[in-house]
């Protein structure tokens, strides 16, 4: 089975404009797809590709070379790693959000309700809050809200009650159990997509994922060179509406800010007016294109920033 199968990869790439003497960025190494192709169009450039999972550091031994540089660290520690290196600006940032169908496809790490496993869902599996413990510390009102808001659970009330009246009485250590414990408030016939919101929701939370692509998002902003590509996929509308509210309004939240000119304050400028989505080949090939959205910014020059 292949390790992973990249999605909208000849578009994400293509969109960050290569120079073959460039200096770039894949903050989201996985199966390394998007590195290799970057790295075959590089000569005396150079290439960084950040991941927290120690499996895809096993894949990135398969990409060695003068050009390529591996970082075993969260995206949302970009500038400092880049600092490490001494690169202070970058020509092109590529981000693959989501997980990598490897480690969907790894029992252990707890990510599919497809498999039983531990309650794992760590991207780093060596550090960090395991999705066993938010289910078993977690208040109430906790749950409710990354069930609700990061999961866009329906009943997301009724589960978190129901998670914490269970959790007394039984253990919560395998996917099964948990699957078990709320059985009552899974929707006949639509068991898997359901499922999938709440595995998403825990999953959200456990690796802190809205906070760190916030993070991310705003220092790739900072070291882009101006003319310098952003190129960001992502999977669910929650990803997807802060990569497009921090393109278009240089924030996530609320209206763009303009100085006393009236001129409108933020750093990059879309490329494309709407997100690039999959062709109906790659949607037959790679089922988990499905949801797939690319939106591609470039930082804008001094002067129109002012």
């Amino acid at each position: 089975m292949e390790y992973h199968r990249p999605v909208l990869l000849e578009e994400s790439v293509e969109a960050l404009a290569i120079k073959p003497e460039g200096v770039y960025v894949d903050v989201t190494f996985g199966g390394g797809g998007h590195s290799a192709l970057i790295l075959s169009k590089l000569t005396s450039g150079k290439l960084f590709s950040f991941d927290q999972d120690r499996d895809a550091e096993e894949q990135s031994k398969k990409l060695q070379g003068e050009t390529f540089q591996f970082v075993r660290a969260n995206f949302r520690d970009l500038k400092k790693y880049l600092r490490l290196y001494r690169v202070k600006e970058v020509d092109g940032v590529l981000a693959d959000l989501g997980v990598s169908s490897h480690q969907f496809n790894v029992p252990e790490r707890g990510f599919s309700t497809r498999f039983n496993g531990p309650l794992d869902m760590r991207m780093n599996a060596e550090a960090g809050t395991t999705a066993q413990e938010v289910l078993e510390t977690y208040s109430e009102e906790q749950l409710h809200r990354i069930f609700g808001i990061y999961g866009e659970v329906k009943n997301a009330k009724t589960l978190a009650r129901t998670v914490v009246e269970k959790r007394n009485r039984q253990s919560l250590q395998t996917i099964n159990d948990f699957k078990q414990a709320i059985s009552s408030c899974t929707p006949k016939g639509k068991e898997n997509k359901y499922l999938a919101q709440v595995f998403q929701a825990l999953r959200i939370e456990v690796n802190d994922e809205m906070k760190a692509l916030e993070e991310m998002l705003e220092q790739a902003a900072e070291i882009l060179k101006p003319g310098g590509r952003l190129s960001v996929i992502s999977y669910h509308s929650l990803e997807d509406r802060l990569v497009k509210n921090f393109i278009a309004k240089g924030k996530f939240f609320g209206e763009v800010e303009k100085d006393l000119f009236g001129n409108e304050i933020k750093p990059l400028e879309a490329v494309y007016r709407k997100p690039i989505t999959p062709t109906e080949q790659e949607l037959l090939e790679n089922s988990r294109s499905r949801s797939a959205k690319l939106r591609v910014a470039e930082k804008k020059e001094e002067s129109e920033r002012k």
